[in-house]
């Protein structure tokens, strides 16, 4: 919902870091690959503790993701990169949660299954209507330069983000901010599950 506001805010920022480092010979991809990392990187950090580094993680991996993308558009975007960008982001969100949940089982395991469940439901709908936009010839108005038909919803990747930033802030909330947020994942599906039988049913 507020992704495009944010990448708007950023772009500038953005696309300056992102001439640099093709200016050292960096490629997308390479930086996808070390965003993942980085990202990853926070599930050891919140299992013992140490918020304040796997916020910091959390939200590199999160820059990394705008960086990459404005280097693939100023050289050449190319499927692997759309493929890879997209796969990771899902593997990296759910880790997120997997690593509140190794951090306290008895506390947030239930909670942290439910949102990874719900990242289920948000990953496949909004996949499986990339593939048949892509079939029927769609390009969203939205975001016409992603490599991929982006369908929109109510969480989208900075809500993600702001409600893990709260996660580490407040880890003690971890299970009510997972199952709130969890919810809203919901409502996410059940749009875009809506937004297809409206798209594909013409």
């Amino acid at each position: 919902m507020l992704d495009r506001k944010v990448l708007h805010f950023l772009a500038p920022t953005i696309q300056s870091i992102a001439l640099r480092l093709l200016a050292l010979g960096l490629k997308a991809d390479h930086v996808t690959w070390i965003g993942f990392i980085v990202g990853v990187s926070s599930v050891p950090m919140i299992v013992f503790g140490q918020m304040e580094w796997a916020l910091a993680m959390i939200l590199l991996n999160r820059f990394s993701d705008g960086i990459d993308g404005a280097m693939a558009r100023q050289s050449q975007p190319t499927d692997r990169g759309a493929f890879l960008d997209i796969t990771l982001d899902f593997l990296f969100y759910s880790a997120v949660p997997l690593a509140f949940a190794l951090a306290n089982p008895a506390e947030n395991a239930l909670a942290a299954a439910i949102l990874i469940y719900s990242f289920v439901g948000t990953g496949c709908s909004f996949l499986a209507f990339a593939i048949l936009a892509e079939k029927r010839g769609l390009s969203s108005a939205i975001y016409p330069r992603k490599g991929f038909y982006y369908l929109g919803g109510l969480t989208e990747a900075t809500e993600t983000i702001f409600v893990f930033v709260l996660m580490c802030l407040m880890p003690h909330w971890f299970a009510m901010l997972a199952l709130g947020f969890a919810a809203l994942c919901a409502i996410t599906t059940v749009t875009r599950i809506t937004a297809a039988y409206q798209v594909f049913n013409k």
